[in-house]
């Protein structure tokens, strides 16, 4: 068996997401999804990975809302040995609720990945938990844990296996700047599941800001 790779990245990610009903007041249902992220790799040296993503939503109720959208993403080393472009669409089911103890967040995602070495179409579903509580002493910073579990549905020309495909873990402190800016800052693993290569292990910086209008 081959030996599984391990590297430390670090990773940013800016993400906002509001109502459209800032426009309209007839569109107050309607939601909208921006982010940026970049990754990089070989302990922190090297862009590696770039993401675009962005997207339109409908709130169904207070806590509940279903999503479509686009992603752009160019991928080099260590996470592919030729660089490459990705495109991906994708769909999701997005739930939260605040009880005494927190907000827990439930994401249900699904992805159609057209990579442009190959022909086929890669199906994923990807399902994310996570909880953040925030701290009695101190209810600006909060605990946040999250668990990311992704599945290929089928194979592909381009390097796709079916079954599993990655996991990532996060754990760390968040911080809300005010009602509308947070940011939180901790350690992910990550690990990857490869078809014709070692599995990878990576540990990261994961530093994000969200806002939220």
């Amino acid at each position: 068996m081959a030996k599984t790779a391990e590297d430390f990245q670090t990773w940013g990610n800016i993400t906002a997401t509001g109502s459209l009903g800032v426009f309209s007041p007839e569109l107050k249902n309607f939601k909208y999804w921006l982010e940026g992220q970049g990754r990089f790799g070989e302990d922190t040296s090297r862009f590696s990975q770039g993401m675009l993503r962005t997207g339109l939503g409908y709130a169904l109720d207070g806590n509940t809302s279903l999503w479509l959208g686009y992603a752009f993403i160019p991928t080099e080393e260590p996470f592919t040995t030729m660089p490459f472009d990705e495109h991906r669409i994708w769909q999701q089911l997005l739930w939260n609720k605040i009880f005494s103890f927190g907000t827990i967040t439930s994401r249900s995602r699904f992805e159609q990945r057209f990579a442009q070495t190959g022909d086929d179409v890669g199906w994923r579903f990807r399902q994310l938990l996570k909880i953040s509580s925030p701290l009695p002493f101190a209810p600006d910073f909060s605990l946040v844990a999250t668990d990311e579990y992704f599945a290929n549905l089928n194979r592909t020309d381009w390097g796709a296996d079916d079954g599993f495909d990655q996991n990532r873990l996060f754990t760390g402190i968040g911080y809300n700047f005010n009602k509308n800016v947070k940011t939180e800052i901790g350690y992910m693993n990550q690990y990857i599941r490869k078809n014709q290569a070692p599995d990878r292990i990576s540990h990261i910086l994961s530093v994000n800001l969200y806002l939220n209008y």
